[in-house]
């Protein structure tokens, strides 16, 4: 069975001000993803860490919810970090395995 992952999943940690543009901005953190199988079925796939109790609550309004935002997925070679190099070990010419 192959899922396909329809929404990011995350919430919003804290702000900062942006140094090129001085913009406050949002700082977030991935929770998980909306997923949909092959017959259509959605389900949610949560970060076993994720404790929703430690989100802050930003608003100062001290409610009992927190604000779980979906975002579409980012393209995945803008998502993935680099790729390591490739390192060629050239083998050496003794027997021992070590």
């Amino acid at each position: 069975m192959a899922s396909k992952k329809l929404y990011d999943l995350a919430v919003k940690t804290g702000e900062y001000q942006d140094r090129a543009s001085g913009q406050t901005k949002g700082r977030w953190q991935n929770v998980g993803a909306v997923m949909q199988s092959d017959d259509d079925n959605k389900f949610i796939m949560l970060a076993k860490w994720f404790n929703p109790a430690g989100v802050p609550d930003l608003s100062g309004k001290g409610g009992e919810s927190i604000l779980v935002s979906m975002f579409k997925p980012q393209d995945q070679q803008q998502a993935t970090a680099p790729a390591a190099p490739v390192v060629k070990i050239k083998p050496a010419d003794d027997d021992i395995p070590f």
